[in-house]
């Protein structure tokens, strides 16, 4: 009988697996992409207004956003403030547009399409 040792002891097999650890997805509301939730910026919805949460545990309605220009752009034109339930006034879309301007300049947006040097009306047959 498989299992048992001569002495009619049971034998166990010992289990390897290692247990992996659950990593928060969170949803970018400008892009729509699913990522892990540290790499995303929170922005809060709080009874002073909007605010950006550099550390994601301000108390409050949160929504997240890729630190790509291209996905603020994006969330700022109706998104975020979908996201948030509430309509931003324009003291609050200055403040998050003085923040999108210390954001880098990204190239590698995979949803904002071909570029120009690769668009159908540049490449000739």
């Amino acid at each position: 009988m498989g299992g048992l040792t001569p002495g009619g002891e049971r034998t166990v097999a010992k289990k390897t697996l290692k247990k992996v650890k659950h990593v928060p997805q969170r949803t970018c509301v400008g892009c729509r992409s699913v990522l892990p939730k540290r790499n995303l910026i929170r922005l809060v919805r709080t009874p002073e207004g909007v605010q950006v949460d550099p550390k994601g545990k301000m108390a409050g309605r949160g929504a997240y956003l890729h630190d790509q220009r291209s996905c603020w752009l994006r969330a700022l034109k109706g998104p975020l403030a979908n996201a948030l339930k509430v309509e931003l006034s324009p003291t609050e879309r200055a403040a998050l547009l003085a923040f999108l301007e210390t954001l880098p300049e990204s190239d590698d947006d995979p949803l904002s399409g071909p570029s120009s040097a690769e668009s159908p009306s540049s490449m000739t047959p």
